[in-house]
């Protein structure tokens, strides 16, 4: 098969051989995408991407050294701005596991069961990629419920006055598990104006997706949990 002119270049972080080869064969299948390099540790991987320019990471959460969530956290540090940078897809055998927020926190955009179908993976890389989040609706609403029964009182308040009132009235409804149409249903907005706002949220918001906007909503205490 030929590699388009530029490919998303992937990079697979798992210490379990088997699952990297396995990654490796469905990713460098894709013409428009290909695995850029390999890391089995932690720290590996921060060394390794240090040095590589890439797209997407594939990062486990369970590692020696170094566990994936500090991992992320120092690849993603050096970068100032939250719209540059990889994006750091958590691979993980547990749906919502203990790691969740914390991985969140460290700026990864999002989760991915390893079992996960090879297509919902394919999906996943393209859809961080293009700067929308990871999580499909369906498991945003779990999210939504995880982080509403951590957050019983805003734990960073903050001021959400830099948003329109538009822009927070979206952000209510991405808060409540809306996908895009969704919220274009109930605002009687078109899909693309939708996506123009959710940008705009993230933009002024300093986050990379979705899910972090999701996030900063409850610990901030724009939304409440019910």
């Amino acid at each position: 098969m030929t590699k388009i002119a530029n490919p998303l270049r992937v990079v697979l972080v798992d210490d379990q051989q088997l699952v990297s080869a396995g990654l490796r064969m469905i990713i460098d299948s894709q013409d428009d995408m290909m695995v850029a390099g390999e890391a089995s540790t932690g720290v590996e991987a921060v060394a390794l991407l240090s040095r590589i320019e890439t797209d997407v990471v594939l990062m486990d959460v369970r590692m020696p050294d170094m566990d994936g969530i500090e991992a992320t956290r120092q690849i993603l540090a050096p970068s100032i701005d939250p719209s540059r940078g990889p994006k750091i897809i958590i691979l993980t055998t547990f749906d919502l596991d203990e790691y969740l927020l914390a991985a969140i926190h460290a700026g990864a955009s999002g989760f991915l069961l390893k079992n996960a179908p090879p297509l919902d993976l394919l999906s996943a890389i393209r859809t961080v990629h293009s700067g929308d989040g990871v999580i499909a609706p369906s498991s945003t609403k779990r999210l939504i419920e995880h982080v509403a029964t951590q957050v019983s009182t805003p734990m960073t308040p903050r001021d959400f006055d830099c948003l329109t009132d538009r822009e927070r009235e979206v952000l209510l409804l991405v808060a409540k598990g809306m996908s895009n149409s969704e919220i274009s249903a109930v605002l009687f907005l078109s899909e693309a104006t939708v996506k123009t706002h959710v940008s705009k949220i993230l933009e002024k918001l300093g986050c990379r997706d979705r899910v972090q906007a999701v996030v900063e909503a409850y610990e901030g205490g724009l939304v409440r949990p019910t």
